[in-house]
Parts: structure tokens; C-alpha cells; sequence
């Protein structure tokens, strides 16, 4: 990389610390619930309901990948679809196969990018970026979703494992939840918004580290950012959706809203840099959050575990051809 040091690797002793870490985690968890009983769940799993999961899960990634896309446009280098789409999946792929979480996956895209032209530091941020807007958009439908169960499931879903521990009215947990979510949207445009005239006759954001943040606060802050939220609540919905079809596939049904709320830590904990693709820490956020809501841990962990294998199917489409594409430098404007 021109001008740039390139990140020396993580030291042997360390890469083997975090898989032993994660395959103990793992270990300890498929010990305490009983293998078995997780095998025979998978085993007898509905395959309509894994595959309506499976082409959920795969829909999400595609708008993830068409989210991404458009954050790169925003940050000044054009990519068709058709190019962004694959390679999106290989680095899906690359999660599944290389310790670290989602860590070799975002670096093997940010490298792509790169080698399309776009500047390291923006290529980088791009993938930041896009992992941030996808946690955010997250927890978002979370707090809406706990809105949501004033309406529909009050009598089995968080707000009534609230009410058991005594924290507070459902109501007001859920004018709570949906006023945080609602902040959390207007958030990212507020900060972007009120940059300029925080910095004014300032040129703290001229220095070459935060340019990129200067072309997002300079390059129509609000039409992206509305862009984003809807890419990162359109990829959640369908991850959550995956989810749900697991806990249907596997004959332990939960409302959808209950699963969304469910879904902020478990997802959360899948990024963890430790071991592959999310094993081991997604099982165990699975088990601390189902568990209330009134699964066992069996069940728990078998949801988690099917969740788990449609990135692994998906791998598949790293074999799908990257477009050949001239290396044009980046489009500075919109």
C-alpha cells in the first residue's frame, strides 16, 4: 500500500489464543446442553422452514452488500453492484474459514476496494462504516421491535420478563425503547449536520486522517444517511427473519419481535474477534438471551447453530466471477 505501512499480522501465540479460546467456548456450551439433543434438533430440523432461513439469510447479505456499495459512492469511489455482490461473499467466505470473527472478511474487502483505486484510509473507513451502520440499524429494530410488543405480545416477550423482574410498567419500557431508537436514527445526520458549524473557520477536518469524514458532512449528508438506515434495517430484517425460521424449523417458535430484541446481543457477540465465524460467543449469547424468553438451552443453542451454518452454505458464492473492471480513480463527486 503507497504511503501507508502495511499492519504487521497478529502474532502467532495470539491468532492461537483466540480459536483455543473459542473452541473451548464452544465446547463448554455443546457439553452443558447435551450434544445430542442439539444433533437430534438439527437433525430433525423442517427443511422448508432451513431453506425459507438460508434465502433470508442470503437476501440480507446482497443488501449488505449493496449498502456497502453505496457508502463507498458516498465516500467518493463509484462500484457497480455486480462487482460489490461477490465480492461481499468472499468475504463472508473468508469469516467462515479464518479465525477473528468478521476481521478477515472486512480486510479482504477493504483490500478489493483498494485495488479498484479508491485510497486505502477511505477504503478502510468504508468497511468500519459499514460494519457501525449495520450495528446501529440493529439496535434500532430492537428498540422498535420491544415498542412493537406493547401492541402485539405483551404476555411473552421481553416486556413480560421485565414486568417478572420488577423493572418497570411495560408502557413505559416500550415509549422508552421506541424514543431510543427514533434518537438513534437522527443521530448520525444530526452529527454530520452540525459538524461544519462545531468547526467553523477550523480546518481540523482538512487533515488527510479525517477527509473522509469531511466528504460525509459535504456530500449530502441526509439523502445517505437515509440510504444507510434503510440498507442496514432492510439487512437486519432478513437476518432476524433467518433467525425466526431457525426457531420454526426447529419446532420452538417465538414472536418475531421477541427474536429481533433477542437478536441485538446475539448478533453483537458473533463479531467478537475471537474464533471463527462467530462460533462459540453467538451460542452463548443465544443461551443468555432465549433462555428468559422460555427456551431450553438445547433449543437455544440449536437456533444459534443453524443460524450459524447458512454462511457456511453461502461460501459457495465466493466462486461467483468479479466483473473485471478498469481501475478508474476515485469520483469525487455524487
Amino acid at each position: 500500500m503507497s504511503g501507508v505501512q502495511a499492519r504487521q499480522p497478529a502474532p502467532r501465540g495470539r491468532r492461537l489464543w483466540r480459536v483455543l479460546v473459542a473452541v473451548a467456548l464452544l465446547g463448554a456450551i455443546l457439553a452443558w446442553v447435551r450434544p445430542d439433543r442439539v444433533l437430534s434438533m438439527l437433525a430433525q430440523a423442517d427443511p422448508g422452514w432451513v431453506l425459507a432461513g438460508l434465502l433470508s439469510s442470503t437476501l440480507g447479505n446482497v443488501a449488505s452488500a449493496w449498502r456497502w456499495r453505496d457508502l463507498a459512492a458516498w465516500l467518493g469511489h463509484s462500484a457497480p453492484l455486480s462487482w460489490a455482490v461477490p465480492v461481499y461473499f468472499r468475504g463472508v467466505a473468508a469469516n467462515v474459514v479464518l479465525p477473528g470473527a468478521v476481521v478477515g472478511g472486512d480486510m479482504l474487502r477493504a483490500w478489493s476496494l483498494h485495488r479498484r483505486g479508491m485510497p486505502v484510509l477511505e477504503a478502510g473507513v468504508s468497511v468500519v462504516l459499514d460494519r457501525v451502520s449495520g450495528l446501529w440499524g440493529l439496535a434500532i429494530l430492537g428498540g422498535v421491535a420491544l415498542g412493537a410488543e406493547w401492541w402485539w405480545t405483551q404476555t411473552t416477550g421481553w416486556l413480560a420478563v421485565a414486568q417478572r423482574m420488577g423493572l418497570a410498567p411495560a408502557g413505559v419500557l416500550a415509549v422508552l425503547a421506541v424514543g431510543a431508537a427514533v434518537g438513534m436514527a437522527v443521530l448520525p445526520y444530526a452529527a454530520l449536520r452540525a459538524t461544519p458549524r462545531w468547526l467553523a473557520g477550523r480546518a481540523v477536518l482538512r487533515r488527510p486522517a479525517l477527509r473522509w469524514w469531511h466528504r460525509l458532512a459535504s456530500h449530502q449528508p441526509g439523502r445517505h444517511c437515509a440510504r444507510q438506515m434503510a440498507g442496514s434495517l432492510v439487512v437486519q430484517t432478513a437476518s432476524v427473519t433467518a433467525l425466526y425460521c431457525g426457531a420454526l424449523a426447529i419446532g420452538a417458535p417465538l414472536p418475531w419481535q421477541a427474536l429481533a430484541v433477542a437478536a441485538v446481543p446475539i448478533f453483537v457477540l458473533a463479531t467478537l474477534p475471537v474464533g471463527f465465524g462467530g462460533w462459540g460467543t453467538r451460542e452463548a449469547a443465544a443461551i443468555a438471551t432465549l433462555v428468559p424468553l422460555g427456551y431450553d438451552a438445547s433449543s437455544a443453542v440449536a437456533i444459534s447453530v443453524l443460524y450459524g451454518l447458512y454462511p457456511v452454505a453461502q461460501s459457495a458464492l465466493a466462486l461467483w466471477s468479479v466483473p473485471q473492471v478498469d481501475q478508474t480513480p476515485p469520483n469525487r463527486g455524487d
